[in-house]
């Protein structure tokens, strides 16, 4: 039946029929693949940061026994105990120090012997070991006799046959002759050897604490002479068990184990070292060594706690040890050794059961924990590019690891919380991600970036705002049509204005102009929203002829020399306000009165600068929905005797309220994503200050500045993809809050 009413149709009826349901399959397509493509946009970026919450993993790669343990039982030097283990860059090279002076090296896959070397100890056997440098592969080695060798464990790569090569070998930066220290039987030493000098310190069978300083002085040969300065003694009020000291030779720590007390003293260059304070840390203390960079050091607890230190000032500006972090460890097992990374803040704990535990110190975050062995821990080391890890029982038998541990920095704590960084005095949200510093570690709180972002949003609306509606209201409402139609394009055209150009006229001309005329800027802000209604009501007062000499809707044209007049009035008057009131710079008044500083390029200069990008597209989609309001519902307003003002605020602006939202919501949504004008005018500095006369950084501006240095593939790179993410998610927000508010705003207003 409705073939045969097709067939009837007329053709044209038919043709038009066909284009309808194209257009609806067309219409509902784009749709769809607005959809995808904005779907697409979402997993790809989801993809790149979701490997930033995965963890660690520790695979295991041989298990073997150290080759002094794997010697036939009548060798001598089966019975020497290891006192060091370390692995070269590339994670294939062990190394293994044992107590006669014997340097074994072997490889991390298999446990194969690669070679022995011998340290020219002359009689004499090591006591202990202590690490100088880790970035250097840089030991010192206390000798039976008091005196301290120093040496290198270094390794030279080549490629015979196109193979790679790793040939171990010593170095011995001073000669072979060790530096006297102490003439009496001594333990626990620490070593810190810069440029120009060299500290020792140890602990005597007295109990009290030698610390001995060297002068180093480089003759223009490269002959480096070294001078010993006199030994410095002083007893700690706790029972000295272990030392450690820092490698700027500022800080030295005495540690009473069993107490659990930590000495914090001050070394001086002449005299003896001066006790700052005493912390207790709690139950007994296992192990305590410095993390990378040699700011912070970690300590372990019998109770299976595990804290952080570093020095930190009080508001006085005193220095004091601070407690910043603590870390649990799975278990009640005693702690056994501490192996920190080389070049991150991580750090991995072995217990007396055998489990080892991964931790990144500034996020507090536990990142691996995994039973290895069956024995007690004694030793644990990774490679410089934390790769490899390196674990000793106390029977001599090791364990090599791959460890894949790429992006140890990041947890949620890091990214959105208040974070305690070493160097400072409290904990703060911070974004720093390089540094000249080698020892620098990155700060990566997206927190500051999001509120900057937010900052610059809310002053550009709170300037585009106000301007750009009740324009709108008024070339809708009270315009003349051949005005409209003068104003409404070319208020729009200025939506075409490149934002780079705004952007660089805001940093190179309206920053500058901005800091000079201050005063100027606050006057005319403030007089002009009392200068239109004034002399709107001044015309209201002037005479009818002379009213009517000028058109209806064209009343407009008269505003624009009181804008001039009241600008300019506003800045000629300011300079004498300023000398008379303000000392003649109202930035300094503002400093030294209020507290209030003042950056050039700050968020005062982005709301100026961002609002007028913003207008426009405010501008035009209120004024069409203003516009677009019903003539017959205006009309009957007024039949009904309303007044023009009435039935704008009656009938209107509830009518248009959903457009005008959803105008506004839009001009939002631009200026959360806005970069060049932000890049350009701010200053970029990651600050979290709410005053609009200081800089700060959006999300989008930090990922045009940061992203093409940044390591495809690093944590930088895929923090940086959070960020658009975090973007992302913020225009989904605000876009889909304008959508919900549009329809309920239609819903109310759709029966007036």
């Amino acid at each position: 039946m409705s073939g045969s009413v097709a067939a009837t149709q007329p053709r044209g009826l038919r043709w038009r029929y066909f284009q309808d349901r194209l257009a609806r399959y067309v219409v509902v397509s784009g749709g769809f693949g607005v959809i995808a493509a904005l779907m697409l946009i979402f997993f790809y970026l989801l993809s790149e940061v979701l490997p930033l919450f995965g963890g660690a993993e520790l695979e295991q790669r041989a298990s073997f026994a150290l080759p002094s343990v794997a010697r036939e039982a009548g060798d001598a030097q089966a019975s020497q105990p290891t006192l060091y283990v370390a692995a070269e860059e590339q994670g294939e090279v062990g190394m293994q120090l044992i107590a006669n002076g014997q340097v074994n090296f072997f490889d991390l896959a298999n446990g194969a012997p690669r070679a022995s070397l011998a340290l020219p100890l002359v009689q004499a056997s090591i006591v202990e070991v202590t690490e100088v440098s880790a970035s250097q592969a840089r030991l010192a080695a206390l000798l039976s006799d008091g005196r301290v060798l120093q040496f290198e464990h270094d390794y030279q790569i080549s490629y015979p046959s196109d193979q790679r090569l790793i040939t171990p070998k010593l170095n011995l930066p001073y000669g072979e002759t060790p530096l006297a220290f102490a003439e009496q039987p001594v333990r626990g030493l620490v070593l810190r050897d810069e440029s120009s000098a060299m500290v020792m310190a140890a602990i005597a069978e007295s109990g009290e604490v030698l610390v001995k300083r060297f002068e180093k002085t480089e003759s223009l040969f490269g002959d480096v002479e070294i001078s010993a300065g006199a030994v410095t003694r002083f007893l700690p009020p706790i029972t000295a068990d272990l030392l450690l000291l820092e490698p700027l030779m500022s800080w030295l720590y005495v540690i009473d184990r069993q107490a659990g007390v930590i000495a914090m003293y001050q070394l001086q260059s002449d005299g003896p070292p001066t006790l700052i304070e005493q912390q207790q840390v709690g139950a007994r203390i296992q192990a305590a060594s410095y993390l990378a960079g040699g700011i912070s050091i970690v300590v372990a607890q019998s109770d299976g706690q595990v804290s952080q230190w570093f020095v930190a000032r009080n508001a006085s500006g005193e220095p004091y040890l601070a407690r910043v972090r603590d870390f649990k460890l799975r278990g009640a097992a005693e702690v056994t050794a501490i192996g920190p990374e080389q070049r991150r803040r991580t750090f991995a704990v072995g217990d007396q059961s055998g489990r080892v535990s991964l931790f990144y110190a500034t996020s507090g975050a536990q990142l691996a924990s995994e039973q290895i062995m069956d024995r007690p821990i004694q030793l644990l080391a990774f490679n410089p590019r934390a790769n490899s890890m390196l674990a000793v029982d106390d029977q001599g038998q090791a364990i090599s690891y791959a460890v894949h541990n790429e992006h140890p920095e990041i947890s949620w704590r890091s990214l959105w919380g208040r974070v305690w960084y070493e160097s400072y005095d409290e904990p703060r949200f911070l974004w720093q991600s390089s540094a000249a510093s080698a020892d620098f570690e990155p700060k990566f709180s997206l927190t500051p970036l999001s509120f900057g972002t937010l900052k610059a949003a809310f002053y550009a609306m709170v300037f585009a705002v106000p301007i750009a509606v009740l324009g709108a209201i008024f070339t809708a409402n009270f315009m003349a049509p051949a005005m409209r139609q003068a104003v409404k394009p070319t208020v729009e055209l200025m939506g075409a204005l490149p934002t780079v150009i705004l952007g660089f006229l805001a940093g190179l001309w309206l920053a500058p102009f901005m800091e000079s005329n201050l005063l100027g800027v606050f006057l005319g802000m403030v007089r002009m929203p009392a200068s239109i209604p004034s002399f709107g009501y001044r015309w209201v007062k002037t005479p009818e002829r002379v009213r009517n000499a000028v058109p209806a809707g064209w009343e407009a044209a008269l505003l624009i020399p009181v804008v001039i007049g009241v600008i300019w009035f506003s800045f000629a008057i300011a300079t004498p306000i300023e000398a008379v009131v303000f000392g003649g710079n109202l930035q300094s008044w503002m400093d030294q009165e209020l507290g209030i500083g003042y950056d050039q390029r700050n968020a005062l200069v982005v709301g100026i600068a961002m609002g007028i990008a913003v207008i426009p597209n405010i501008y035009s989609i209120a004024e069409d929905a203003i516009f677009g309001v019903p003539k017959h519902l205006v009309v009957g307003s007024l039949a009904l005797g309303a007044t023009p003002w009435q039935t704008l605020l009656g009938v209107v602006l509830p009518t248009a309220s959903p457009g005008i939202f959803s105008a506004i919501m839009i001009g939002m949504g631009r200026a959360v994503g806005e970069t060049m004008i932000v890049l350009m005018a701010t200053g970029n500095t990651a600050v979290m200050d709410p005053s609009m006369f200081q800089g700060l950084r959006t999300l989008s501006a930090n990922i045009a500045v940061e992203m093409p240095e940044s390591e495809v593939g690093s944590t930088h790179f895929r923090l940086l993809f959070l960020a658009g993410l975090v973007l992302f998610l913020f225009t989904f927000f605000f876009n889909t809050l304008a959508e919900v508010v549009r329809q309920r705003l239609r819903e109310k207003y759709s029966t007036i």
